[in-house]
């Protein structure tokens, strides 16, 4: 019976604790972004993602729900990221997007289109969802991730941004390190 009441507990702290918290409808989410944005470094990952995206159970991913629309959400996370000198976002799209049919998911057309003009100028990659999915998962063993989900219900949109270091990029890791073997 203890062991039982022991769990218990336990999984309400995990649920009630902060890993979720539903914003809906209000600007609370752009409140922690800001916080996370400030907090957040290299190797973690912000999510912007449609309304099914599911919810994890790792207590390194924390969800909010921001009940906006979802390209309004991309645009102020980049603009927060822009506005931190610490990170830079390399920015991932499931390769499925590109073969989701308009027949199919009504507005994917125009959603693709008016990304591509929010993504200008950066590296987009592309891979399998199942694949980014295992990627974050692994991730969030080590690192945080911030999910912040939106109201859009077309398939294969979400946004998946891996942060890097703002202030020191792959050319100078290396130099580092061949300099350390040298000595």
């Amino acid at each position: 019976m203890e062991h039982q009441y022991i769990a218990l507990s336990v999984v309400t702290l995990i649920l009630f604790g902060g890993i979720v918290r539903a914003q809906s409808g209000t600007d609370d989410w752009k409140t922690e972004l800001k916080e996370q944005v400030g907090i957040l470094g290299h190797r973690n990952w912000i999510l912007v993602v449609d309304a099914a995206y599911p919810l994890q159970s790792n207590p390194a991913i924390k969800t909010v729900v921001t009940g906006e629309n979802q390209l309004d959400v991309v645009n102020t996370v980049l603009n927060a990221i822009d506005q931190a000198p610490h990170i830079f976002p390399v920015v991932f799209l499931d390769k499925e997007i590109d073969f989701v049919p308009e027949a199919d998911a009504k507005g994917i057309k125009d959603y693709k289109t008016r990304l591509d003009r929010l993504l200008e100028g950066k590296k987009v990659n592309k891979i399998a969802h199942e694949d980014l999915i295992a990627q974050v998962d692994e991730s969030a063993n080590t690192f945080s991730v911030l999910v912040l989900k939106t109201n859009l219900t077309i398939p294969y949109t979400s946004v998946f941004l891996r942060l890097e270091c703002g202030y020191w990029d792959e050319d100078s890791e290396q130099r580092l390190r061949k300099k350390m073997k040298m000595e």
